[in-house]
């Protein structure tokens, strides 16, 4: 059976850290990205971020990052998916 690999990509990523200023921070930038359609959930207790995919609402609690693909879309990502999967690279 033939095999394949990923492509290597550079995505962006922010990770929503369970503070009041990461969700402002990571808001802020998916607005600044066009993406006005997410929604806060919660509290500053127990905030999230509904955010509309093409596989339907996805939920980004905290703790999770949040990934803009190569073609500009946002999804939530878990941190064991997503340190499986990225690594740093230089700007």
């Amino acid at each position: 059976m033939p095999k394949f690999r990923k492509k290597p990509v550079v995505i962006e990523a922010m990770l929503l850290d369970p503070d009041d200023l990461s969700i402002a921070t990571v808001s802020g930038w998916m607005l600044a990205h066009g993406c006005d359609n997410f929604k806060v959930t919660g509290d500053t207790r127990a905030f999230g971020i509904a955010i509309p995919t093409l596989e339907g609402v996805m939920q980004a609690d905290p703790g999770d990052w949040i990934i803009r693909g190569v073609q500009g879309e946002f999804y939530p990502c878990k941190p064991d998916i997503f340190d499986a999967t990225y690594e740093q690279v230089s700007a």
